[in-house]
């Protein structure tokens, strides 16, 4: 039986259902409904909102009364987890079956694994400790790590020599320090971009979007007043309900001025590898994810801007994380086809550049 196939395609599902999970994600923040279900893994003690009796809500959560719509986004997020849950153990499976082929690297599977614990950890806290901005910050950050785990294993995927850039002319030692070059300008992009999700997790769950309704001022000012001391606060104890916000204006204030300069950071970071890796001659495999970075980095500005402009409607706040997953999975796209390959393998890539390869049963 041929796996390779099937283990593409549970990649490919993997991937899509978790970069659906991630958006979904934020449409509950967004929409209010992180405590429509205020238990967890069930919503008020059932499997299903339809299965909640009045009498059971004012008994077990006072309250809490149940709001049906919310809590049915909430529960059908936690359904696609369970879900993707699925795909991740049947994929680290395989990998541990099959570890003899290296068909997937079950370093990878095992990591895939760890960060599912992790993120149902802090599911289930981000629920019982009331949206604590510094849990849903994580869940965020780790739902993202999950889909870049997916998504760099579904890369790594044996599919012959595009996997690496490999030299177009003889010059290897020319096109060894143009592949370092570029890779250290996207692993650096990469970092910076790590640190402006998690920036921007901290502005939503600090409910920090619209506290600068204006752009490219805020409040009408380029520099208001802002409580900085209090806006990175990472814990602040528990017993508290964070649904709403619990920080001042300016605190908030200093939050969003903040992922505005993040934004520009990564702007600079990543279009500046992408322009490397594009004015590279040696690095031609890497054209096209150089493109799509930066593609992904200009539907991300115009997202934010535009959310900014058209007063933060809901679509377009999904949008603005729909889009900084876009951006994650061209990047890691980019750091995949910048690899420095052996010289035995630019060898064999020049002498055979058309030769399929072998088929993994």
């Amino acid at each position: 039986m041929r796996l390779a196939p099937w283990v593409r395609a549970l990649c490919i599902l993997a991937v899509l259902l978790c970069y659906t999970v991630v958006v979904l994600g934020a449409y509950v923040r967004l929409t209010a409904a992180g405590l429509g279900c205020p238990d967890w893994p069930g919503c008020y003690g059932h499997l299903t909102p339809a299965g909640v009796q009045a009498a059971d809500v004012a008994g077990t959560f006072p309250g809490r009364p149940l709001e049906p719509g919310k809590a049915w986004r909430e529960m059908i997020h936690r359904y696609a987890v369970g879900s993707l849950s699925l795909l991740i153990l049947l994929l680290t499976a395989l990998a541990l079956a099959t570890r003899g082929q290296r068909l997937i690297s079950v370093p990878l599977a095992l990591t895939l694994c760890a960060t599912l614990i992790m993120q149902a950890l802090l599911g289930m806290l981000t629920v019982t400790w009331r949206l604590n901005p510094l849990i849903v910050t994580l869940h965020l950050l780790f739902g993202m790590t999950t889909l870049a785990l997916l998504w760099w294993l579904l890369l790594s995927l044996p599919r012959g020599s595009w996997r690496s850039s490999a030299p177009s002319t003889g010059a290897p030692g020319r096109a060894v320090a143009t592949l370092v070059l570029a890779r250290r300008l996207v692993l650096f992009g990469l970092v910076v971009l790590g640190l402006q999700i998690a920036l921007g997790g901290w502005t939503s769950s600090n409910y920090a979007a619209i506290a600068c309704p204006d752009f490219p001022t805020c409040q009408s000012s380029w520099w208001p007043r802002s409580d900085y001391r209090n806006a990175f606060v990472l814990w602040r104890g528990l017993g508290t309900s964070y649904e709403g916000g619990v920080l001042d204006n300016s605190a908030r204030i200093a939050i969003h001025l903040t992922h505005r300069m993040g934004a520009l950071a990564t702007t600079v970071a990543l279009a500046l590898a992408a322009f490397v890796v594009l004015r590279q001659r040696g690095v031609a495999a890497a054209r096209a994810p150089a493109l799509a970075v930066l593609g992904a980095l200009t539907l991300q500005l115009t997202i934010g801007v535009s959310m900014v402009l058209r007063t933060f409607p809901l679509w377009l706040a999904t949008a603005h994380t729909a889009g900084a997953a876009l951006l994650l999975l061209a990047t890691l796209w980019l750091l995949h086809r910048t690899r420095s390959p052996s010289p035995l393998s630019w060898t064999a890539a020049l002498a055979h550049p058309r030769e399929p390869p072998a088929s993994i049963c």
